[in-house]
């Protein structure tokens, strides 16, 4: 059944967030005021954007601060390969306190019908453009963006084709408190998500020490490694002193949460990797049965943390080979800001002799 809402946000402004960064000037504070404490907290609004109804779904609600949803039917536009569909939502700000709207969309991240948002005023001129969000990695994934919303109505998804590969959308209104962050702390873009507060993974692009660190990046770009066609990620790294331990990092999307990828280094099976988790509420998380099977399994559709301690034994002096591969029944994942950091004597750390017993 095709979806008809309509749903158009005009969104002044679209920014991704620097931890840095706080809205002071825009944002309520948490605690602001007598008045601002007595105003009821807005509802958060999660908008199903499937154009086919499933079993047993129910009418879908959502806060009177959302005023409508609608599903614009494909056009051509001079110079576009291909049509494009757009999903309009239209807001209201719940009170002149909520200024910045936090939108999260989720989609399946084909390469070329990958999705942008679009900000309009009330005018209907064109404010900004997110750019397009995701990867392209044909895999289930999600997206977020922060809008300035003072003056803007209206927010536009604009995807290539039939629209399809766009699932749903979750939003919700931002507050502010003070941020304050290291001086020497390395830089670290970051949209305060609802479910989870781990920052996005940056590879840096040279090596870099510190207390006896040293990070090497090993691919910043995401590579595909799929189970089922044996598709991995591998790599090559020298090393040219034997750390006293090692510590592998990257980012992972859409991987199978109780079946994590498995890392092999120099031909050695060191074990899976550990994933940080987000909130079981958190909206990206997809279940999936087989038949003749009870347990549901759930993979998270989004980019979360992975890592690994590699143990320094199966570590060389020399090249190393180190490989990222999904198990058969984990089907699809994607990986990026692939990272290793090697531990070495520092001479301002402890190290203990453990007496035996």
């Amino acid at each position: 059944m095709l979806v008809l809402a309509v749903f158009a946000i005009l969104f002044a402004a679209i920014c991704r967030v620097g931890a840095q960064e706080a809205f002071t000037d825009a944002l309520p504070r948490a605690a602001a005021d007598a008045t601002t404490a007595e105003q009821p907290v807005p509802e958060s609004a999660w908008l199903d954007l499937r154009q086919s109804a499933t079993q047993n779904s129910k009418i879908q609600k959502a806060p009177a601060w959302v005023e409508a949803l609608t599903l614009l039917p494909a056009e051509t536009t001079e110079g576009a390969p291909m049509s494009k569909s757009v999903f309009r939502i239209r807001v209201t700000q719940p009170s002149p306190d909520y200024q910045v709207l936090f939108f999260r969309l989720f989609f399946d991240d084909k390469a070329d019908q990958q999705p942008e948002v679009i900000a309009w005023d009330e005018s209907g001129t064109h404010v900004l453009r997110s750019g397009t969000l995701g990867a392209g990695m044909n895999l289930p994934s999600s997206d977020s963006v922060l809008i300035p919303m003072t003056g803007a109505s209206s927010i536009d998804i604009e995807v290539p084709g039939d629209g399809k590969t766009v699932r749903a959308a979750y939003l919700d209104w931002m507050t502010s408190s003070e941020v304050v962050h290291p001086v020497n702390a390395e830089h670290r873009d970051v949209i305060p998500e609802p479910f989870s507060s781990v920052p996005t993974l940056h590879a840096p692009p040279e090596d870099v020490e510190n207390f006896g660190t040293v990070t090497a990046t090993l691919a910043a770009d995401p590579i595909r490694v799929d189970g089922q066609t044996q598709e991995s990620a591998a790599f090559q790294f020298p090393i040219e002193a034997q750390p006293l331990t090692a510590l592998l990092t990257f980012e992972i999307a859409n991987p199978a949460i109780d079946a994590a990828p498995e890392i092999f280094v120099n031909g050695q099976d060191i074990g899976p990797v550990s994933l940080t988790l987000p909130d079981l509420a958190d909206p990206c998380y997809c279940g999936e049965v087989e038949p003749l099977t009870p347990q549901m399994h759930f993979n998270y559709t989004g980019w979360l943390r992975a890592q690994k301690i590699v143990p320094a034994a199966v570590l060389k002096v020399g090249p190393n080979d180190l490989a990222v591969a999904n198990g058969v029944c984990s089907g699809s994942s994607a990986i990026r800001g692939t990272q290793v950091q090697l531990k070495y004597i520092w001479d301002k750390s402890d190290y203990r002799l453990r007496a035996s017993h």
